[in-house]
């Protein structure tokens, strides 16, 4: 048991350094020997978790995967529908912004082709229902942008997202607003030129 708790622990601190690494050099830069240094372990733990680089980087797209639909079913049940979108969306551009696995994962899934899902397959579609409900009870007007158009626009502010959040990574700390509060403004903005009058 004390050995299993152990395998499970490495092998937790091993995603998490080789997130860090991935999300710094990314996939073809990184190396397993600072992935090593980094989580504290040898080569030999290394190996007998991650045979190759690339189940490594499985591993972290799978964990960044995990935390990503943990978000989506949490605010899937807000309502009205609009506001889950609007929640959904600055939540993960909070998790971009935060969480380094989330941040690797969306890195490596874009450099990896064939590698696993795309972090978009993760959230896209409850975005898209969610879109639909809301335009359909009549959260949107009728002559704003179809809700597959709106889908879109979220799509769009996501990978923008992405971006903000690896330079913003990069920028002194108290240099720029999070990526979640430029999101909630963008939202702002955009509430006033589509969403009904409240009844």
């Amino acid at each position: 048991m004390v050995f299993q708790e152990r395998a499970v622990r490495t092998r937790s601190v091993l995603v998490r350094a080789a997130a860090a690494e991935f999300g710094e050099v990314g996939y073809g830069g990184a190396r397993l020997s600072r992935i090593c240094a980094s989580a504290a372990v040898s080569m030999g733990a290394l190996t007998f978790h991650f045979p190759v680089k690339a189940a490594l980087a499985d591993a972290v797209e799978q964990e960044g995967g995990a935390i990503t639909r943990a978000l989506v079913e949490r605010l899937l049940v807000r309502r009205p529908e609009l506001d889950a979108v609007i929640g959904l969306t600055v939540g993960l551009a909070g998790l971009l912004d935060e969480d380094p696995v989330v941040r690797s994962s969306v890195r490596l899934a874009r450099e990896r082709p064939g590698g696993g899902a795309c972090w978009v397959d993760v959230w896209l579609p409850a975005v898209r229902d969610l879109l639909h409900r809301a335009y359909e009870t009549g959260q949107l007007r009728q002559s704003a942008a179809s809700s597959q158009t709106l889908a879109d626009m979220v799509v769009y502010l996501l990978a923008g997202a992405e971006l903000q959040a690896r330079v913003g990574a990069e920028l002194a700390a108290g240099a720029r607003h999070s990526t979640s509060d430029q999101l909630e403004r963008i939202w702002r903005l955009v509430l006033s030129g589509v969403a009904a009058e409240p009844s």
